[in-house]
């Protein structure tokens, strides 16, 4: 069976609070925090993008298993803040890696479940037989504008999973997606920021998505929630996810290990698989893992996944685990952190 056959991520290390956006703007800290619960976001370098994330994050997947680069046949890279409108993320990624000239390339775009559409196109095309392994990416830097309620959550980061047959960490024992026409957050052809229609942003998108699709899933591996070790969602805020876990039956004690928002902010395209990454930074052969992600416009994918027992001869510390990334830490003030995302103009007008 197919699966995951290693994994790695990549945050950046600035962070900014809630309390220094809402001191710039004026806005009660607490109320933020107390809306969202988020108490801290990253904030990507001033030479960082989406494809300097995607690099680290594959390479750091490849740090835990050596694995011949060339021997991925397909990259694809799920972003909404690719650093090219026309050019390819993934072939930067390829190049980096040093994979082969015969690959099977493409960014992908479907808001913040861009990143699971590739996994789940590589696990087809493992399943085909088409490739030997194929990586999938899910990372942003994604975008809000000076004083919207996105700035307080939009943030930066990302995950790469190389899927496979052999020697897999992690099976794929089934996936599905759910989609509709739901105008829930939008972001034009060349517009800077996007546009939200709040309204729609809770039940009619997220959450009929995100439940709908994990309640599929349980019926399609006749499951319950306390068959289930670990359960992860897209983390648009920090409690959003939990609501969700509670409306399905799930207890704390299954989310908490994946629950990445209130620490790093809304990674977008990243979130998910993030929050992934950080469960099996930490579970242990036979962990039964629900995974559901959530885009914008709008749909869910969701996974089934078991864990083997080949997770105990990975050494997962030859790459940063996610607690690693969370304690290493530097804070940045209003000012650096619009200079860092080019909300601000210098000079002559050069970003």
């Amino acid at each position: 069976m197919s699966g995951i056959v290693t994994y790695g991520s990549y945050i950046p290390r600035y962070r900014i609070k809630p309390d220094e956006i809402a001191r710039v703007w004026g806005e009660n800290p607490e109320h933020i925090k107390n809306g969202i619960y988020i108490l801290s976001k990253s904030v990507p370098a001033p030479d960082e993008d989406v494809a300097t994330i995607s690099v680290e994050a594959a390479r750091n997947a490849l740090k835990r298993k050596k694995i011949d680069p060339k021997e991925i046949g397909a990259i694809y890279v799920g972003s909404e803040s690719h650093p090219y409108a026309v050019k390819p993320t993934a072939t930067i990624v390829g190049s980096a890696i040093g994979v082969d000239f015969s690959l099977f390339a493409a960014d992908y775009e479907f808001a913040c479940k861009a990143g699971t559409a590739g996994m789940q196109n590589v696990k087809a095309m493992v399943d085909a037989g088409m490739i030997k392994y194929g990586l999938a990416i899910g990372a942003d830097t994604s975008q809000g504008a000076p004083g919207d309620a996105l700035e307080y959550s939009a943030s930066a980061g990302g995950t790469a999973f190389v899927i496979g047959k052999d020697d897999t960490i992690a099976e794929i024992n089934s996936t599905l997606s759910v989609a509709s026409d739901t105008p829930d957050f939008w972001r034009r052809e060349g517009q800077p920021y996007p546009s939200h229609g709040e309204r729609f942003t809770g039940e009619p998108a997220y959450f009929r998505h995100v439940v709908t699709a994990a309640k599929m899933m349980m019926e399609r591996m006749e499951t319950q929630p306390k068959d289930y070790d670990y359960v992860v969602f897209h983390q648009p805020n920090g409690k959003f996810p939990t609501r969700a876990a509670k409306m399905l039956g799930f207890e704390e004690k299954q989310y908490k290990d994946g629950l990445l928002t209130p620490y790093i902010g809304n990674t977008y395209s990243g979130s998910m698989m993030t929050g992934l990454s950080s469960i099996l930074d930490v579970s242990k052969p036979g962990d039964h893992i629900l995974a559901v992600s959530f885009g914008s416009g709008a749909g869910s994918d969701a996974f089934d996944i078991t864990v083997t027992d080949r997770i105990e001869e990975m050494d997962r510390n030859r790459a940063p685990t996610i607690k690693k990334m969370l304690e290493n830490v530097r804070w940045v003030d209003y000012a650096i952190y619009a200079k860092y995302k080019k909300k601000i103009i210098v000079g002559d007008g050069i970003e």
